[in-house]
């Protein structure tokens, strides 16, 4: 707290989102001194002040697909299947349901905050309530940048999902979070479950077939995989041996050059 200047729920929070995204861990019992991950280790090496929106979609993928410590924002990126638009009752009833399926049962006020948070996490500010940013307070998720939610009508407080904006997603993050999923030794890979598998492309950066498909091929184009389309077998074929932290080193290293 003193180092920081912070208060000691502010240090908890601190703590919870440092390990929710994977960039630090610590024992669990004995003195809670934080590490870096080796993901941390290089976030910490090349992008320390998260000024790279590829720093931010690495991040928000290892939010998105940590079920156990971020179960909320698994669940909204995973799991919630309404694709048009939501509020907060339709997630608040859509998530109970999924809860109580996996045998376990919370209070609605907590699936509530959860929203609030999630929408507060991916839609800015000066999108949201425009008349109340002061311009010296920017104090605001720079997963806003994202775009990954998005206001349908602030007067009945809905949303929906939306895609990335075209060229904000690097294909090498891509491809990171495509072998990040790929079940080890496995070199062929189903393009449908690319775009519908849990903690996949398709549904941690929101993306349809259309802008799949767009990507997989900016990444053949690099020689990182091979897209086939033969006798109905859509598949992708990985032609690199890097696995996810390599690929996360490679961005750095093409975006430095």
């Amino acid at each position: 707290m003193d180092t920081l200047g912070i208060g000691a729920n502010m240090v908890k929070s601190l703590r919870y989102w440092l390990q929710a995204v994977e960039l630090t861990i610590e024992p669990a019992s004995g003195v809670r001194s934080q590490v870096f991950t080796p993901f941390g280790r290089i976030i910490w090496e090349h992008d320390r002040y998260l000024e790279e929106m590829g720093t931010l979609w690495l991040l928000h993928f290892k939010l998105a697909s940590n079920k156990e410590s971020a179960t909320a924002w698994y669940y909204f990126f995973n799991e919630f299947r309404l694709s048009t638009e939501f509020n907060k009752d339709d997630f608040v009833t859509a998530i109970s349901s999924w809860v109580k399926m996996n045998g376990e049962e919370f209070a609605d006020t907590s699936y509530e905050g959860d929203f609030d948070c999630i929408m507060n996490t991916y839609v800015s500010r000066t999108k949201s309530n425009p008349g109340k940013v002061h311009p010296e307070n920017n104090i605001d998720c720079p997963f806003g940048e994202l775009g990954l939610i998005d206001i349908v009508s602030k007067r009945d407080k809905t949303h929906r999902k939306s895609m990335p904006k075209k060229d904000t997603l690097h294909p090498i993050i891509v491809l990171a979070v495509i072998i990040a999923n790929a079940p080890k030794g496995d070199n062929e890979l189903r393009i449908s479950a690319l775009q519908s598998d849990s903690c996949n492309i398709g549904k941690v950066f929101n993306l349809d077939s259309v802008a799949l498909t767009d990507y997989l091929y900016q990444i053949a184009a690099l020689g990182y995989i091979k897209v086939v389309r033969t006798a109905g077998l859509d598949v992708v074929r990985l032609e690199t041996n890097m696995d996810f932290l390599q690929c996360v080193n490679e961005y750095y290293e093409k975006i430095n050059q």
